[in-house]
């Protein structure tokens, strides 16, 4: 009876009687034969209804437990059969395994808060299993814990965005709280249908209840926030919004150094090494892109000499910073200021910036209320970064569903929790 309270203790198996040991310490190996409590047993393994016996099953079950120091510890009992009234003959519930499992719930939780924790090298390592098995345990935690609550309750500021997890325009559209900073969904894709899932399991009358939504100025993700949430107000993101002033000054930088390196149309001077100002040019893109607080002496140096040297491109950067300063002092000193800048971007005889002052004012509403209401997507680029990170270290997943469950398993404010442990991981 003492090694039985010890083995009891030690496995933790929820309603399980031992009834024999064995070690083998040739194989590594600690095999426990145990049989289902007599009143957790003939449940249904799919609703848990109880039901009459139909037979003693086809064979003995074995189930992967958490190691005992260095050996493996593997559960065997009988699985027998039950006939539900409503599922059918199926195998009996299980009360330490999930359904169709090979390995206990705590080995479950064991290996996915290690997967939201570590590498894929060590969790397969320490586990001594394959990658694949762990993706399969991770969604397989994630779906019970999606089955018990409610991600979605009294959500009413989202940001939507999208991140790429593998080469060959692969992509995944996530979906955070603003209010909460937790990631809500994520699904495979990005265009409107993507988006259209998302809403979709929120339902009519949440989507209601959605009252901001920030995103970039991607067509898809507007078209499906205006269906299903007519009365939410969007947002532009500021992040992109200077991201596309960015991009206008580099197009500007590549032309100046293009001319200084003689590679422009009207000239016949096609050397391949930059020299003088053009190598000044090229080295200068950090000096453009940073803030002006975060720049180095040296990049203070160099835009300096772009302001004596090349007025186009100096007034191209001016222009960068300007919007950048819009969004930093936002509400309606924002607006005014960007009233001024769509005023100078206009005349400033720059084709870049022309056509960047025309996209700014087809996208003025989302804007505005960005400004106004102080909102962007800064936590979902947050969130996405450490997405990023996780997709290097699951890289060995075959499937993005998988990617998906160990991201909502880290990130949406539901952590697996290791067994016999009273608080989260």
């Amino acid at each position: 009876m003492r090694n039985k309270s010890l083995w009891d203790a030690l496995l933790g198996l929820a309603d399980a009687v031992i009834e024999s040991v064995d070690v083998d310490e040739t194989s590594g190996q600690i095999v426990v034969q145990v049989r289902i409590k007599a009143a957790a047993s003939r449940r249904c393994g799919r609703c848990l209804r109880r039901c009459p016996r139909y037979d003693q099953g086809t064979s003995r079950r074995r189930w992967r437990h958490m190691d005992a120091g260095v050996l493996m510890v593997w559960i065997v009992a009988e699985a027998p059969r039950v006939s539900c009234r409503d599922c059918g003959v199926v195998t009996c519930h299980i009360p330490w395994a999930r359904a169709g499992a090979g390995h206990t719930a705590d080995f479950d939780h064991h290996i996915a808060w290690l997967a939201t924790n570590a590498s894929k090298t060590t969790v397969a390592t320490l586990a001594r299993i394959a990658w694949r098995t762990v993706g399969a345990i991770i969604t397989r935690v994630w779906a019970d814990i999606e089955a018990c609550t409610d991600r979605f309750a009294n959500l009413s500021r989202i940001g939507i965005d999208e991140i790429s997890y593998k080469k060959g325009q692969r992509y995944l559209t996530m979906v955070v709280d603003h209010d909460t900073g937790r990631l809500l969904w994520a699904g495979v894709g990005r265009d409107t249908e993507t988006v259209d899932e998302f809403f979709d399991a929120l339902g009519p009358e949440r989507c209601v209840a959605i009252t901001h939504v920030s995103a970039d100025a991607a067509p898809w993700i507007a078209k499906s926030v205006r269906t299903h949430c007519p009365g939410a107000i969007r947002c532009a993101d500021a992040f992109h919004v200077v991201a596309w002033a960015t991009k206008a000054l580099d197009t500007v930088r590549r032309q100046a150094w293009n001319t200084a390196a003689g590679r422009a149309r009207d000239t016949n001077r096609t050397g391949r090494n930059s020299t003088g100002a053009a190598r000044v040019l090229k080295g200068a893109r950090w000096a453009l892109w940073k803030n002006p607080e975060d720049l180095t002496t040296s990049q203070h140096h160099k835009l300096t000499w772009i302001a004596k040297t090349d007025p186009a491109l100096w007034r191209a950067y001016l222009l960068k910073e300007g919007l950048r300063h819009v969004f930093k002092i936002k509400g309606a000193a924002g607006k005014t200021a960007l009233d001024r800048w769509l005023s100078w971007a206009v005349r400033c005889r720059i084709p870049a910036f022309v056509e960047l002052a025309s996209t700014i004012k087809r996208n003025r509403t989302e804007i505005d209320n960005a400004l106004d209401h102080n909102l962007s997507n800064a936590l979902i680029e947050s969130i996405n970064t450490k997405i990023r990170r996780i997709t290097r270290t699951a890289y060995g997943f075959t499937n993005p569903e998988a990617l998906i469950a160990l991201a909502l398993l880290a990130h949406s404010g539901h952590r697996p929790q290791l067994p016999g442990r009273t608080t989260h991981g």
